[in-house]
């Protein structure tokens, strides 16, 4: 609606996990290096966490992406809130098994179990590395979908893991595999993801705004600061604030977003930190 006002190609703020967008701030390149470290090494459990709406997804859709066909068979479940045997059975699926039952209750966790050996083993065969990044996991709620992810770790070789598991969600998750102290003690590798600064937050909306197509910034220091000030530096609210702003900026006929449009919104959207 607005962007061609604006010099836009696209809409620079939209809440979507877009990988060209995301922003590589110091903390998120030290995130996606250790991931990848964890996937190319084979280091069999990695764990990553982080407030809400700070690029937890949009961190593993680069991930995705960086990763070979030629080299990795590659599962993403971004929505765990299935049960025990389900949950297997979504894992299983993503890895290339499809000679399974379609009613769970004709499925029994312990014959899904021996299918993903056999498909992480045919995986190994072909040459590829078997990766299964789960989205979301904060959510998962049942004990032994947790108890299962450790007896995915004891799916190896002689020499090495058979599968990557990559858990990222909210900070409460760490909570979760504390729980299940066999499990936690396998993490190999821990991140976590914080809201932006300052100088982030005006890089992350420079950023967002040149990705969509023009060079020129929209918005002044000021107006950038005080979105750091209503967001608190948290990306998912940095794109509702920056967005609603370049409406009203285009409704209003103005040049450049200026810090009392920010206000405005701010109020209109009943941001608070």
């Amino acid at each position: 609606m607005y962007t061609q006002y604006w010099g836009l190609q696209r809409k620079p703020f939209d809440n979507t996990p877009d990988p060209e967008f995301l922003y590589y701030s110091s903390q998120h390149e030290e995130a996606l290096a250790r991931l990848s470290y964890a996937i190319k090494e084979r280091k069999g459990l990695a764990v990553l966490t982080g407030v809400f709406g700070c690029g937890k997804t949009v961190l593993g859709q680069v991930l995705l992406r960086e990763l070979s066909e030629d080299r990795y068979r590659i599962g993403f479940i971004n929505y765990p809130l299935l049960s025990h045997v389900e949950f297997l059975l979504a894992i299983v699926r993503s890895l290339g098994s499809y000679d399974l039952p379609t009613k769970k209750t004709e499925v029994l966790a312990n014959f899904v179990l021996d299918n993903l050996n056999n498909v992480l083993l045919n995986n190994a065969r072909d040459g590829k590395d078997s990766v299964i990044i789960i989205d979301e996991a904060h959510a998962i709620e049942e004990s032994q979908i947790f108890e299962s992810l450790r007896l995915l770790l004891n799916f190896q070789l002689p020499d090495r893991f058979l599968l990557t598991l990559i858990l990222s969600g909210q900070p409460e998750l760490r909570e979760k595999l504390e729980l299940n102290k066999q499990l936690a003690q396998r993490i190999a590798i821990i991140c976590h993801l914080t809201n932006l600064d300052l100088k982030d937050t005006m890089g992350y909306i420079l950023h967002r705004v040149k990705v969509a197509g023009r060079d020129e910034p929209i918005f002044t220091q000021e107006a950038m600061e005080a979105i750091y000030e209503h967001t608190g530096g948290i990306p998912r609210r940095i794109n509702r604030l920056c967005d609603m702003c370049l409406l009203s900026g285009f409704a209003k006929n103005l040049s450049q977003i200026n810090e009392s449009i920010v206000l405005e919104e701010a109020r209109e959207l009943e941001l608070k930190v």
